[in-house]
């Protein structure tokens, strides 16, 4: 009785969001756990949709087959419902729309949607991306940063548009950027400011990820940029996690506790940046307060032509 109603899917739809929407699925985490989910060719067998509900594009190559604005508008939907269902504020999440390797045009109408907060991975993109792009755009950086590119990142996007960097690991790394800031300011003629940051953990021990251990390590790392890196702000943790585990999420949430103590602040005044395209309902569950989305609303990646 499944396989008709998966035959119609739309082709320039999410595959995987459309069957969950189509068979009544109220979550993907709920329609992840159905057997259906073994059946890759049935879930990428359809043509056509008689009424599409979401329109979600995966297609690579042929941007003019994406609607930015119906994806957003989807993934806006669900985070709103995830929101409610936690009994949590509305709007108490913010959705990051990762741009990475992805044209301007469509950051451009990520744009026109309304979307302010983008993620770039990538030190050269965000630069290149940014000169291009509105100046009331928030920039995050999501991806490794070589401390080599903290200055000419500090410097090029400026702090008026560099909202965060997530994916502090380092003293290192913090120190560059804080000398960066600080060089920043210099040259600026107006109040001195500083630049947001997350501690990025890693919350499932995979030797894959990137990101201090929960505990004591993130702890020592944090109180040291507190006390040697007076222009960074430390306003959140982030992680990736493992896949389908979502005891990363319940963790990271304990770190920010631990970490709150050693600032001395309430652990709500600091964000937790987890949950991205395949689970970001499950970590609003556990308490995100911003999620990276990229493909879902982008479609899928092209890594052809990327210049780091």
């Amino acid at each position: 009785r499944f396989t008709s109603t998966l035959l119609i899917l739309d082709s320039t739809m999410n595959p995987r969001i459309a069957a969950y929407a189509v068979l009544g699925f109220r979550s993907t985490a709920a329609f992840s756990s159905h057997p259906l989910v073994v059946l890759p060719s049935i879930l990428n067998s359809g043509r056509s949709l008689t009424q599409p509900q979401h329109n979600m594009s995966m297609t690579p190559t042929d941007n003019d087959m994406v609607d930015i604005a119906a994806n957003i508008g989807h993934v806006q939907q669900m985070m709103d419902d995830a929101i409610a269902s936690s009994d949590r504020q509305s709007g108490s999440v913010r959705l990051v729309a990762v741009s990475k390797t992805k044209p301007l045009e469509l950051l451009q109408a990520a744009y026109e949607t309304g979307q302010r907060h983008f993620g770039e991975n990538y030190a050269q993109e965000l630069m290149a991306k940014s000169t291009e792009m509105p100046d009331d755009v928030a920039w995050h950086f999501i991806g490794p940063l070589q401390s080599n590119k903290a200055g000419p990142l500090v410097k090029t996007v400026g702090l008026d548009k560099l909202a965060c960097i997530e994916t502090i690991s380092t003293l290192k790394l913090a120190a560059k950027l804080n000398r960066a800031v600080d060089t920043w300011n210099e040259a600026s003629s107006g109040d001195a400011k500083k630049l947001g940051i997350y501690i990025q953990v890693n919350t499932s021990g995979e030797e894959t990820k990137s990101g201090v251990t929960p505990g004591a390590e993130v702890c020592g790392l944090v109180k040291q940029i507190s006390e040697e890196c007076p222009s960074l702000s430390i306003d959140g943790l982030m992680t990736i996690g493992a896949p389908g585990d979502d005891s990363c999420f319940d963790t990271l949430a304990e770190c920010r506790d631990e970490v709150a103590k050693v600032l001395g602040r309430e652990p709500e005044e600091l964000e937790l940046s987890m949950g991205m395209s395949g689970d970001f309902e499950v970590a609003i569950a556990k308490g995100a307060t911003s999620v990276r989305v990229g493909s879902t609303i982008f479609g899928a990646r092209d890594y052809s032509n990327l210049s780091k």
